[in-house]
């Protein structure tokens, strides 16, 4: 079933978010929801769009970085430098992400030596109990 709009309050159910957040986001002009009086009606491109921000998000871009891609979605660079510069955020986010999930996997190896460690003690405690 297509619909023709969402309230701000299917929204934020749908995607868990607050009202704040959705607000947010359309400060910084990544949304422009259509107004009725006090009563912001976003459109299945709002909507779509709201998941390609917290989809940004979650991959560690900023508002601007993802601002920029949206940009690029909506008008297609015809520069070539435009196109090189998207590719080099790309680029650095995915090195950052690698890192990151190289730390996580670090931290959880410590962890799991740690836990080793205080099982192990537990158990030689018990024992000469």
């Amino acid at each position: 079933m297509h619909r023709e709009y969402y309230t701000i309050t299917e929204l934020t159910r749908e995607f868990g978010i607050s009202t704040r957040t959705l607000r947010f986001y359309e400060d910084e002009g990544l949304l422009q929801p259509e107004r009725r009086g006090r009563t912001r009606l976003f459109r299945p491109a709002d909507r779509h769009l709201l998941r390609q921000i917290l989809r940004g998000k979650r991959l560690g871009f900023s508002i601007a970085e993802i601002r920029d891609i949206i940009r690029m979605y909506s008008e297609p660079p015809s520069d070539i430098e435009q196109l090189k510069l998207l590719v080099r955020h790309v680029n650095e986010k995915r090195d950052e992400l690698t890192q990151k999930r190289r730390d996580i996997e670090e931290t959880l190896s410590e962890l799991e030596r740690i836990e080793e460690i205080c099982i192990e003690r537990i158990a030689e405690l018990g024992v000469s109990t």
